[in-house]
Protein backbone atom coordinates (compact mmCIF):
# COMPACT_ATOMS: atom_id res chain seq x y z
CA UNK A 1 0.00 0.00 0.00
CA UNK A 2 0.93 3.51 -0.99
CA UNK A 3 2.18 4.64 2.41
CA UNK A 4 1.79 8.49 2.01
CA UNK A 5 -1.59 9.52 3.13
CA UNK A 6 -3.72 12.80 3.27
CA UNK A 7 -7.23 13.42 4.03
CA UNK A 8 -8.01 13.38 0.40
CA UNK A 9 -5.72 10.36 -0.59
CA UNK A 10 -9.19 8.53 -0.29
CA UNK A 11 -10.37 10.27 -3.77
CA UNK A 12 -7.56 8.21 -5.69
CA UNK A 13 -8.61 4.88 -4.65
CA UNK A 14 -12.45 2.83 -5.70
CA UNK A 15 -15.30 3.78 -3.99
CA UNK A 16 -18.53 2.21 -2.35
CA UNK A 17 -22.00 3.94 -1.22
CA UNK A 18 -21.01 7.00 -1.90
CA UNK A 19 -23.80 9.54 -3.06
CA UNK A 20 -23.76 10.80 -6.72
CA UNK A 21 -23.98 14.49 -6.87
CA UNK A 22 -25.46 16.31 -10.07
CA UNK A 23 -23.46 19.71 -8.64
CA UNK A 24 -20.01 19.13 -8.61
CA UNK A 25 -19.62 22.79 -8.25
CA UNK A 26 -22.27 22.91 -5.59
CA UNK A 27 -20.76 19.78 -3.57
CA UNK A 28 -16.91 21.59 -4.05
CA UNK A 29 -18.36 25.06 -2.77
CA UNK A 30 -20.17 23.21 0.71
CA UNK A 31 -16.99 20.77 1.28
CA UNK A 32 -14.67 24.16 1.32
CA UNK A 33 -17.00 25.99 3.53
CA UNK A 34 -17.18 23.21 5.98
CA UNK A 35 -13.33 23.21 5.93
CA UNK A 36 -13.55 26.57 7.76
CA UNK A 37 -16.04 25.21 10.39
CA UNK A 38 -14.97 25.07 13.81
CA UNK A 39 -14.63 21.61 14.97
CA UNK A 40 -17.29 19.80 16.65
CA UNK A 41 -14.76 17.48 18.69
CA UNK A 42 -11.44 18.10 19.81
CA UNK A 43 -8.16 15.63 19.12
CA UNK A 44 -7.34 15.66 23.21
CA UNK A 45 -11.03 14.07 23.45
CA UNK A 46 -10.46 11.31 21.18
CA UNK A 47 -7.33 10.38 22.40
CA UNK A 48 -9.06 10.37 26.14
CA UNK A 49 -11.46 7.88 24.60
CA UNK A 50 -8.64 5.98 23.24
CA UNK A 51 -7.08 5.39 26.36
CA UNK A 52 -10.47 3.98 27.87
CA UNK A 53 -11.10 1.73 25.09
CA UNK A 54 -7.37 0.30 26.02
CA UNK A 55 -8.55 -0.73 29.28
CA UNK A 56 -11.41 -1.92 28.11
CA UNK A 57 -9.33 -3.83 25.07
CA UNK A 58 -6.87 -5.11 28.13
CA UNK A 59 -9.78 -6.66 29.96
CA UNK A 60 -10.94 -3.88 32.13
CA UNK A 61 -14.08 -2.30 31.63
CA UNK A 62 -17.10 -2.54 28.69
CA UNK A 63 -17.85 -0.61 26.17
CA UNK A 64 -21.41 0.65 25.06
CA UNK A 65 -22.06 2.12 22.22
CA UNK A 66 -25.17 3.18 21.09
CA UNK A 67 -28.32 5.18 19.58
CA UNK A 68 -30.09 5.99 16.36
CA UNK A 69 -29.96 4.04 13.61
CA UNK A 70 -30.26 7.39 11.58
CA UNK A 71 -30.51 10.99 13.19
CA UNK A 72 -33.21 12.68 11.33
CA UNK A 73 -33.50 16.68 10.60
CA UNK A 74 -37.19 16.33 11.17
CA UNK A 75 -37.17 14.89 14.89
CA UNK A 76 -34.13 16.99 16.42
CA UNK A 77 -35.73 17.71 19.43
CA UNK A 78 -34.39 18.14 22.99
CA UNK A 79 -36.81 15.89 24.73
CA UNK A 80 -35.49 13.67 22.26
CA UNK A 81 -31.81 13.45 22.74
CA UNK A 82 -32.66 13.91 26.80
CA UNK A 83 -34.51 10.74 26.53
CA UNK A 84 -31.99 9.02 24.89
CA UNK A 85 -29.38 10.30 27.07
CA UNK A 86 -31.35 9.19 30.35
CA UNK A 87 -32.11 5.63 29.40
CA UNK A 88 -28.22 5.68 27.96
CA UNK A 89 -26.96 6.39 31.73
CA UNK A 90 -29.42 4.16 33.40
CA UNK A 91 -28.22 1.51 31.03
CA UNK A 92 -24.28 2.57 31.91
CA UNK A 93 -24.96 2.29 35.31
CA UNK A 94 -26.30 -1.02 35.41
CA UNK A 95 -23.65 -2.49 33.35
CA UNK A 96 -21.21 -0.89 35.56
CA UNK A 97 -21.97 -2.21 39.00
CA UNK A 98 -22.49 -5.96 37.20
CA UNK A 99 -19.08 -5.40 36.23
CA UNK A 100 -17.71 -3.80 38.81
CA UNK A 101 -15.36 -2.11 35.96
CA UNK A 102 -15.85 1.09 33.94
CA UNK A 103 -18.05 1.50 31.05
CA UNK A 104 -16.96 3.71 28.48
CA UNK A 105 -20.27 5.39 26.84
CA UNK A 106 -20.30 6.20 22.92
CA UNK A 107 -22.77 7.20 21.51
CA UNK A 108 -24.48 7.16 17.63
CA UNK A 109 -25.25 10.44 17.74
CA UNK A 110 -24.64 14.07 16.89
CA UNK A 111 -23.00 12.74 13.51
CA UNK A 112 -24.69 9.59 12.37
CA UNK A 113 -26.75 11.11 9.39
CA UNK A 114 -25.35 8.94 6.51
CA UNK A 115 -26.61 5.53 6.33
CA UNK A 116 -25.29 2.80 3.15
CA UNK A 117 -28.09 0.86 1.07
CA UNK A 118 -28.20 -2.49 -0.45
CA UNK A 119 -29.56 -0.99 -3.53
CA UNK A 120 -29.01 2.64 -5.47
CA UNK A 121 -32.05 2.67 -6.58
CA UNK A 122 -36.04 2.34 -4.62
CA UNK A 123 -38.93 1.54 -6.61
CA UNK A 124 -42.27 2.26 -6.29
CA UNK A 125 -44.76 0.79 -8.54
CA UNK A 126 -43.20 2.00 -11.85
CA UNK A 127 -41.32 5.38 -10.26
CA UNK A 128 -37.55 4.17 -9.51
CA UNK A 129 -35.46 7.00 -7.74
CA UNK A 130 -32.16 7.24 -5.71
CA UNK A 131 -32.76 5.46 -2.89
CA UNK A 132 -33.18 7.35 0.63
CA UNK A 133 -29.32 7.86 1.71
CA UNK A 134 -30.11 9.71 4.99
CA UNK A 135 -30.63 13.35 6.12
CA UNK A 136 -27.42 14.11 5.31
CA UNK A 137 -27.79 13.16 1.78
CA UNK A 138 -31.57 13.34 0.70
CA UNK A 139 -34.81 13.50 1.93
CA UNK A 140 -36.88 10.51 3.15
CA UNK A 141 -39.79 11.33 0.86
CA UNK A 142 -40.69 9.25 -2.31
CA UNK A 143 -40.72 12.47 -5.39
CA UNK A 144 -37.94 13.23 -7.55
CA UNK A 145 -37.08 16.54 -5.60
CA UNK A 146 -36.54 14.81 -2.66
CA UNK A 147 -34.19 12.05 -3.59
CA UNK A 148 -31.86 14.15 -5.37
CA UNK A 149 -28.50 14.52 -3.31
CA UNK A 150 -27.82 18.24 -2.01
CA UNK A 151 -24.51 18.60 -1.16
CA UNK A 152 -26.17 21.69 1.02
CA UNK A 153 -27.57 19.11 3.50
CA UNK A 154 -24.27 18.32 5.09
CA UNK A 155 -24.11 22.05 6.40
CA UNK A 156 -27.30 21.17 7.75
CA UNK A 157 -25.83 18.25 9.51
CA UNK A 158 -22.92 20.03 10.98
CA UNK A 159 -25.11 22.10 12.44
CA UNK A 160 -27.57 20.02 14.17
CA UNK A 161 -24.83 17.47 14.94
CA UNK A 162 -22.98 21.11 16.61
CA UNK A 163 -26.66 21.48 18.47
CA UNK A 164 -26.43 17.88 19.76
CA UNK A 165 -23.07 18.15 20.95
CA UNK A 166 -23.45 21.22 22.86
CA UNK A 167 -26.70 19.62 24.57
CA UNK A 168 -25.12 16.15 25.26
CA UNK A 169 -22.15 18.28 26.81
CA UNK A 170 -25.01 20.41 29.08
CA UNK A 171 -26.69 16.93 30.35
CA UNK A 172 -23.31 15.69 31.18
CA UNK A 173 -21.47 18.25 32.84
CA UNK A 174 -24.84 20.16 34.54
CA UNK A 175 -26.20 17.70 36.64
CA UNK A 176 -28.44 15.61 34.81
CA UNK A 177 -26.52 12.92 35.35
CA UNK A 178 -26.48 12.41 38.93
CA UNK A 179 -26.14 9.16 40.29
CA UNK A 180 -29.18 9.22 42.47
CA UNK A 181 -31.43 10.45 39.75
CA UNK A 182 -30.42 7.72 37.06
CA UNK A 183 -30.96 4.76 39.40
CA UNK A 184 -34.40 6.61 40.70
CA UNK A 185 -35.40 6.34 36.95
CA UNK A 186 -34.05 2.24 36.77
CA UNK A 187 -36.12 1.80 39.36
CA UNK A 188 -38.88 2.75 38.06
CA UNK A 189 -38.61 0.90 34.81
CA UNK A 190 -38.13 -1.96 37.29
CA UNK A 191 -41.43 -1.37 38.88
CA UNK A 192 -43.22 -1.08 35.87
CA UNK A 193 -41.53 -4.44 34.26
CA UNK A 194 -43.19 -7.78 33.54
CA UNK A 195 -39.62 -9.30 34.68
CA UNK A 196 -39.30 -6.83 37.33
CA UNK A 197 -38.43 -10.10 39.76
CA UNK A 198 -35.40 -10.68 37.62
CA UNK A 199 -34.44 -7.23 37.67
CA UNK A 200 -35.03 -6.35 41.59
CA UNK A 201 -31.84 -8.26 42.54
CA UNK A 202 -29.55 -5.80 40.90
CA UNK A 203 -31.59 -2.94 41.28
CA UNK A 204 -31.51 -3.66 44.90
CA UNK A 205 -27.84 -4.32 45.33
CA UNK A 206 -27.10 -0.57 43.84
CA UNK A 207 -29.65 0.77 46.09
CA UNK A 208 -27.76 -0.79 48.95
CA UNK A 209 -24.64 0.25 47.40
CA UNK A 210 -25.48 3.95 47.26
CA UNK A 211 -26.97 3.76 50.61
CA UNK A 212 -23.73 2.97 52.08
CA UNK A 213 -21.45 5.37 49.91
CA UNK A 214 -24.06 8.10 51.23
CA UNK A 215 -23.12 6.95 54.91
CA UNK A 216 -19.65 7.18 54.11
CA UNK A 217 -20.25 10.77 52.76
CA UNK A 218 -19.66 9.65 49.28
CA UNK A 219 -22.69 11.59 47.17
CA UNK A 220 -23.09 13.42 44.44
CA UNK A 221 -22.37 16.70 46.31
CA UNK A 222 -19.13 15.90 47.70
CA UNK A 223 -18.53 14.00 45.07
CA UNK A 224 -18.34 15.30 41.05
CA UNK A 225 -17.45 11.76 39.62
CA UNK A 226 -21.59 11.16 41.16
CA UNK A 227 -22.77 14.04 39.23
CA UNK A 228 -21.34 14.11 35.43
CA UNK A 229 -19.77 11.77 33.46
CA UNK A 230 -18.33 11.46 29.77
CA UNK A 231 -20.12 10.81 26.93
CA UNK A 232 -18.27 10.69 23.59
CA UNK A 233 -19.88 10.41 20.26
CA UNK A 234 -19.18 8.45 16.86
CA UNK A 235 -20.96 7.30 13.88
CA UNK A 236 -20.30 5.60 10.38
CA UNK A 237 -17.49 7.96 7.95
CA UNK A 238 -19.52 6.85 5.27
CA UNK A 239 -19.93 10.54 3.57
CA UNK A 240 -16.06 11.28 2.99
CA UNK A 241 -16.27 14.53 1.45
CA UNK A 242 -17.94 15.56 4.99
CA UNK A 243 -15.16 13.58 6.83
CA UNK A 244 -12.33 15.23 4.78
CA UNK A 245 -13.28 18.59 5.47
CA UNK A 246 -13.60 18.04 9.21
CA UNK A 247 -9.85 16.29 9.17
CA UNK A 248 -7.66 18.53 11.20
CA UNK A 249 -4.17 18.78 12.65
CA UNK A 250 -3.68 18.60 16.18
CA UNK A 251 -1.67 21.44 16.95
CA UNK A 252 -0.54 19.45 20.09
CA UNK A 253 0.76 16.60 17.94
CA UNK A 254 0.51 17.21 14.18
CA UNK A 255 -1.57 14.42 13.62
CA UNK A 256 -4.52 14.68 11.50
CA UNK A 257 -8.03 13.88 13.46
CA UNK A 258 -11.77 13.50 12.38
CA UNK A 259 -13.16 16.21 14.20
CA UNK A 260 -16.86 15.20 13.39
CA UNK A 261 -16.79 12.95 16.08
CA UNK A 262 -14.88 11.30 18.28
CA UNK A 263 -14.86 7.94 17.61
CA UNK A 264 -15.49 6.60 13.70
CA UNK A 265 -16.56 2.98 12.07
CA UNK A 266 -16.28 1.62 8.77
CA UNK A 267 -19.03 -0.62 7.35
CA UNK A 268 -19.44 -4.16 6.78
CA UNK A 269 -20.43 -2.94 2.97
CA UNK A 270 -17.34 -0.50 2.54
CA UNK A 271 -14.29 -2.19 4.07
CA UNK A 272 -12.42 -2.91 0.69
CA UNK A 273 -8.90 -3.46 2.07
CA UNK A 274 -8.08 -1.25 -1.38
CA UNK A 275 -10.89 1.05 -1.72
CA UNK A 276 -11.51 4.77 -0.39
CA UNK A 277 -13.35 4.29 3.24
CA UNK A 278 -10.37 2.27 4.59
CA UNK A 279 -8.04 4.88 2.77
CA UNK A 280 -9.40 7.34 5.20
CA UNK A 281 -9.62 5.87 8.12
CA UNK A 282 -6.48 4.59 8.15
CA UNK A 283 -5.18 8.17 8.48
CA UNK A 284 -6.57 9.81 11.06
CA UNK A 285 -6.02 9.21 14.55
CA UNK A 286 -9.59 8.40 16.50
CA UNK A 287 -10.60 5.67 17.90
CA UNK A 288 -11.75 3.37 14.81
CA UNK A 289 -14.34 0.43 14.51
CA UNK A 290 -14.99 -1.94 11.55
CA UNK A 291 -17.46 -3.78 11.25
CA UNK A 292 -17.35 -7.41 10.88
CA UNK A 293 -20.23 -9.37 9.10
CA UNK A 294 -20.07 -13.42 8.03
CA UNK A 295 -18.13 -12.37 4.91
CA UNK A 296 -14.69 -11.34 6.45
CA UNK A 297 -12.34 -14.25 6.45
CA UNK A 298 -9.09 -14.33 9.27
CA UNK A 299 -6.70 -13.49 6.83
CA UNK A 300 -8.67 -10.11 5.34
CA UNK A 301 -9.36 -9.20 9.04
CA UNK A 302 -5.73 -9.60 9.68
CA UNK A 303 -4.82 -7.31 6.84
CA UNK A 304 -7.17 -4.79 8.01
CA UNK A 305 -6.00 -4.62 11.31
CA UNK A 306 -2.06 -4.07 9.85
CA UNK A 307 -3.92 -1.30 7.72
CA UNK A 308 -5.92 0.34 9.87
CA UNK A 309 -3.79 0.32 13.08
CA UNK A 310 -0.37 -1.09 12.19
CA UNK A 311 1.20 0.02 15.28
CA UNK A 312 -0.75 -1.90 17.20
CA UNK A 313 -2.00 0.98 19.59
CA UNK A 314 -4.47 -0.59 22.59
CA UNK A 315 -7.64 1.34 22.06
CA UNK A 316 -7.22 2.65 18.04
CA UNK A 317 -9.31 -0.44 16.83
CA UNK A 318 -12.87 -1.86 17.84
CA UNK A 319 -13.67 -5.24 16.02
CA UNK A 320 -17.64 -5.04 15.78
CA UNK A 321 -19.06 -8.56 14.90
CA UNK A 322 -22.30 -8.31 12.97
CA UNK A 323 -23.55 -11.96 12.00
CA UNK A 324 -26.76 -13.21 12.95
CA UNK A 325 -27.50 -15.09 16.13
CA UNK A 326 -27.73 -18.55 14.66
CA UNK A 327 -24.61 -17.61 12.90
CA UNK A 328 -22.40 -16.40 15.81
CA UNK A 329 -20.55 -20.01 16.39
CA UNK A 330 -20.10 -20.23 12.68
CA UNK A 331 -17.75 -16.98 12.17
CA UNK A 332 -16.72 -15.67 15.75
CA UNK A 333 -14.21 -18.17 16.92
CA UNK A 334 -12.28 -18.15 13.85
CA UNK A 335 -11.67 -14.61 13.59
CA UNK A 336 -10.88 -14.44 17.59
CA UNK A 337 -8.15 -17.19 17.17
CA UNK A 338 -6.89 -15.52 13.98
CA UNK A 339 -6.08 -12.12 16.01
CA UNK A 340 -4.88 -14.08 18.98
CA UNK A 341 -2.41 -16.22 17.33
CA UNK A 342 -1.17 -12.98 15.47
CA UNK A 343 -1.19 -10.75 18.53
CA UNK A 344 -3.14 -7.83 17.65
CA UNK A 345 -4.64 -6.23 20.10
CA UNK A 346 -8.30 -5.29 19.63
CA UNK A 347 -11.49 -4.88 21.29
CA UNK A 348 -14.37 -7.17 20.71
CA UNK A 349 -17.69 -5.34 20.44
CA UNK A 350 -21.41 -6.99 19.08
CA UNK A 351 -23.48 -5.48 17.24
CA UNK A 352 -26.87 -7.69 17.67
CA UNK A 353 -28.66 -6.01 15.67
CA UNK A 354 -28.17 -5.93 11.98
CA UNK A 355 -27.98 -9.55 11.24
CA UNK A 356 -31.23 -10.05 12.87
CA UNK A 357 -33.55 -7.95 10.64
CA UNK A 358 -37.13 -9.64 9.48
CA UNK A 359 -39.71 -8.81 7.62
CA UNK A 360 -42.88 -9.23 9.52
CA UNK A 361 -45.99 -10.41 8.33
CA UNK A 362 -47.27 -7.02 8.59
CA UNK A 363 -44.76 -5.91 6.07
CA UNK A 364 -42.34 -4.01 8.51
CA UNK A 365 -39.19 -4.44 8.98
CA UNK A 366 -38.53 -5.71 12.53
CA UNK A 367 -35.60 -7.36 14.75
CA UNK A 368 -36.84 -9.59 17.50
CA UNK A 369 -35.94 -8.83 20.44
CA UNK A 370 -35.71 -12.45 21.25
CA UNK A 371 -32.82 -12.97 18.16
CA UNK A 372 -31.29 -9.58 19.66
CA UNK A 373 -30.13 -11.51 22.66
CA UNK A 374 -29.39 -14.47 21.24
CA UNK A 375 -26.60 -13.12 19.34
CA UNK A 376 -25.67 -11.28 22.65
CA UNK A 377 -25.07 -14.42 24.41
CA UNK A 378 -23.70 -16.51 21.51
CA UNK A 379 -21.01 -13.78 21.64
CA UNK A 380 -20.05 -13.88 25.47
CA UNK A 381 -20.20 -17.80 24.98
CA UNK A 382 -17.95 -17.90 21.96
CA UNK A 383 -15.79 -15.21 24.33
CA UNK A 384 -16.08 -17.46 27.30
CA UNK A 385 -14.86 -20.77 25.18
CA UNK A 386 -11.99 -18.75 23.72
CA UNK A 387 -10.78 -17.24 26.86
CA UNK A 388 -10.79 -13.32 25.64
CA UNK A 389 -12.88 -10.71 27.03
CA UNK A 390 -16.27 -9.97 25.31
CA UNK A 391 -15.77 -6.01 25.45
CA UNK A 392 -18.65 -4.44 24.25
CA UNK A 393 -22.15 -4.04 22.56
CA UNK A 394 -23.05 -1.90 19.66
CA UNK A 395 -26.90 -1.14 19.29
CA UNK A 396 -29.55 0.70 17.43
CA UNK A 397 -31.96 2.19 20.14
CA UNK A 398 -33.90 5.31 21.12
CA UNK A 399 -34.94 6.99 24.32
CA UNK A 400 -38.71 6.28 23.03
CA UNK A 401 -40.72 4.01 23.55
CA UNK A 402 -41.51 3.34 19.99
CA UNK A 403 -42.42 -0.11 18.44
CA UNK A 404 -40.11 -1.50 16.10
CA UNK A 405 -38.47 -4.53 17.06
CA UNK A 406 -40.75 -7.41 18.68
CA UNK A 407 -41.08 -9.21 21.75
CA UNK A 408 -39.23 -8.05 24.95
CA UNK A 409 -40.30 -8.07 28.70
CA UNK A 410 -43.64 -6.24 26.77
CA UNK A 411 -44.30 -8.27 24.28
CA UNK A 412 -44.37 -6.45 21.38
CA UNK A 413 -45.89 -8.14 18.77
CA UNK A 414 -46.08 -8.05 14.81
CA UNK A 415 -49.68 -6.15 15.05
CA UNK A 416 -48.37 -3.64 17.20
CA UNK A 417 -45.56 -2.37 15.14
CA UNK A 418 -48.18 -0.10 13.13
CA UNK A 419 -48.44 1.63 15.93
CA UNK A 420 -45.40 4.05 17.02
CA UNK A 421 -43.05 2.99 14.04
CA UNK A 422 -40.99 5.68 13.72
CA UNK A 423 -37.70 4.91 12.32
CA UNK A 424 -36.19 6.54 9.19
CA UNK A 425 -34.42 3.83 8.63
CA UNK A 426 -33.78 0.17 10.38
CA UNK A 427 -35.69 -0.58 13.62
CA UNK A 428 -34.26 0.44 17.05
CA UNK A 429 -35.02 -0.84 20.04
CA UNK A 430 -37.09 1.45 22.07
CA UNK A 431 -36.13 2.55 25.86
CA UNK A 432 -37.77 -0.47 27.61
CA UNK A 433 -36.04 -3.29 25.45
CA UNK A 434 -32.52 -1.39 25.92
CA UNK A 435 -33.09 -1.51 29.53
CA UNK A 436 -34.02 -4.59 29.29
CA UNK A 437 -31.14 -5.77 27.21
CA UNK A 438 -29.04 -3.99 29.77
CA UNK A 439 -29.77 -6.11 32.51
CA UNK A 440 -29.41 -9.27 31.15
CA UNK A 441 -26.08 -8.18 29.69
CA UNK A 442 -25.11 -7.56 33.03
CA UNK A 443 -25.91 -11.49 34.37
CA UNK A 444 -23.50 -12.31 31.76
CA UNK A 445 -20.80 -9.34 33.15
CA UNK A 446 -21.67 -10.73 37.11
CA UNK A 447 -19.96 -14.09 35.37
CA UNK A 448 -17.25 -12.76 33.67
CA UNK A 449 -16.24 -11.08 36.81
CA UNK A 450 -16.76 -14.30 38.85
CA UNK A 451 -14.34 -16.16 36.33
CA UNK A 452 -11.90 -13.44 35.53
CA UNK A 453 -11.46 -11.78 39.45
CA UNK A 454 -8.14 -10.09 37.74
CA UNK A 455 -10.42 -7.81 35.47
CA UNK A 456 -12.34 -6.59 38.81
CA UNK A 457 -10.41 -2.95 38.52
CA UNK A 458 -13.63 -1.04 40.55
CA UNK A 459 -11.14 -0.70 43.88
CA UNK A 460 -8.11 0.49 41.57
Amino acid sequence: MNTQWSPASWREKPVQQMPDYADKESLAEVEQLLSTFPPLVFAGEARKLKAALAQVASGHGFLLQGGDCAESFAEHHADGIRDFFRVFLQMAVVLTYAAASPVVKVGRIAGQFAKPRSAAFETQGELALPSYRGDIVNDIAFDAASREPDPRRMVMAYRQAAATLNLLRAFAQGGYANLDHVHQWTLGFVKGSPQSSRYQVIADRITETLAFMRACGIDPDSTSQLRSTDLFTSHEALLLGYEQALTRIDSTSGEYYATSGHMLWIGDRTRQLDHAHIEFARGVKNPIGLKCGPSLDPEDLIRLIDILNPANEPGRLTLISRFGADKVFDHLPQLIRAVEREGRKVLWSCDPMHGNTVKANSGFKTRPFDRVLAEVENFFAVHRAEGTHAGGIHIEMTGSNVTECTGGAKAISDDDLSARYHTHCDPRLNADQALELAFLIAENLKRERDTHPERHVAAQ
